[in-house]
């Protein structure tokens, strides 16, 4: 297909909010190479208010199937419902083969993505990925908005979110009004430092709660505050931080949607995080911050900021890759020490 006739696109987004936001380099280069498109997603209901905050992003669609289901009547009928849009293209991200159903129910003419999963008949624009020439990836994503032989132009942009002071100042008054932690107001009367001590993808990625908790007390004593910030399911390690720490720290693990966290970053002097979906999102704002790496690696998903730095030390069974450490010590964070945080924060700190 020309690429003078490419004018709607349906993407295919990715499950992980950190996913979804390492994409958005690939929508930028899409809105260049075919200036004026429309650009939908679809994508599960959880990363709706994050892919409605890019701007790239016309509409959301929201993906209704749990991760696994097949589903396939219910696929057929949505792709079928999807024909009335008339995409001219869609971007497959996911590798697996149920991901590309919709599409090829929705009849779109030009369906790109990886080979991935057994899908030579779903997809017939389908790319080899050569994981040494793009090892990142954000790069892996931005190959698919390029032709079949296309390369990514270089350096490729960053992810970028703009969050208003109007959005921030909503955002706190919301929060206030909600009383979610009695006796404290959300204020921006002291530098904010916020912490993000989740990790979805398992325990090996987080940063053990009596170092973050070194840390908050740190800061206290230098006149920060401290918000703890993430989902419902890191609320209780949030609250064992904020117990060691001498409940010195705002534990807002779980009262807020992903909408309110884009807002209470964006009023963070730093930021420290584990490698997590709201490390992305910390570093598409700019926020000066530290970023956590264990069983990871930032070879592969490293936070795109100038203002990011990378902290991890070099074991020999790191990176893992395991949700749960394979050997049972967990060096790769345990040898991580406060002390070496602090060494990096400090210059952060004074500027």
């Amino acid at each position: 297909m020309p690429q003078t006739a490419i004018r709607k696109i349906l993407i295919v987004g990715p499950s992980w909010v950190g996913d979804c936001m390492l994409m958005q380099p690939m929508l930028m280069r899409l809105g260049q190479r075919h200036p004026g498109c429309r650009i939908d997603v679809f994508a599960p209901p959880w990363t709706e208010k994050l892919l409605r905050a890019m701007p790239e992003v016309h509409e959301v669609i929201a993906n209704p199937f749990p991760h696994g289901a097949l589903q396939l009547a219910a696929r057929y009928r949505l792709g079928k419902q999807l024909r009335a849009a008339r995409y001219d293209q869609a971007i497959v991200l996911p590798n697996s083969w149920k991901s590309a159903l919709v599409p090829f129910f929705a009849h779109i003419p030009l369906r790109t993505g990886f080979t991935g999963e057994s899908r030579h008949i779903l997809l017939n624009d389908k790319r080899q990925l050569d994981k040494q020439k793009l090892p990142l990836m954000v790069e892996r994503f931005a190959q698919l908005a390029e032709d079949a032989q296309g390369e990514i132009p270089r350096p490729l942009a960053n992810p970028k979110l703009t969050i208003g002071e109007a959005q921030r100042d909503a955002t706190l008054h919301k929060l206030n009004t909600k009383n979610l932690c009695p006796g404290t107001r959300l204020t921006l009367d002291q530098p904010v430092a916020a912490f993000c001590p989740g990790a979805e993808y398992g325990p090996a990625k987080r940063w053990p709660a009596a170092y973050y908790a070194n840390i908050a007390q740190r800061l206290r004593q230098r006149g920060y505050t401290v918000w703890l910030i993430g989902s419902a399911k890191d609320r209780h390690a949030a609250e064992e931080i904020n117990q060691l720490a001498g409940a010195q720290c705002t534990n807002l693990c779980g009262s807020t949607d992903l909408g309110d966290a884009l807002a209470l970053l964006a009023c963070a002097q730093l930021v420290i995080s584990n490698d997590s979906g709201l490390m992305h999102l910390a570093a598409a704002l700019d926020r000066p911050m530290l970023a956590l790496f264990g069983s990871s690696s930032p070879q592969f998903t490293p936070p795109l900021s100038v203002h990011a730095q990378v902290v991890k030390i070099d074991i020999e069974c790191s990176p893992c890759f395991k949700r749960e450490c394979p050997l049972g010590h967990f060096n790769c964070m345990m040898q991580l020490t406060p002390d070496m945080v602090w060494d990096r924060l400090t210059p952060l700190i004074q500027g």
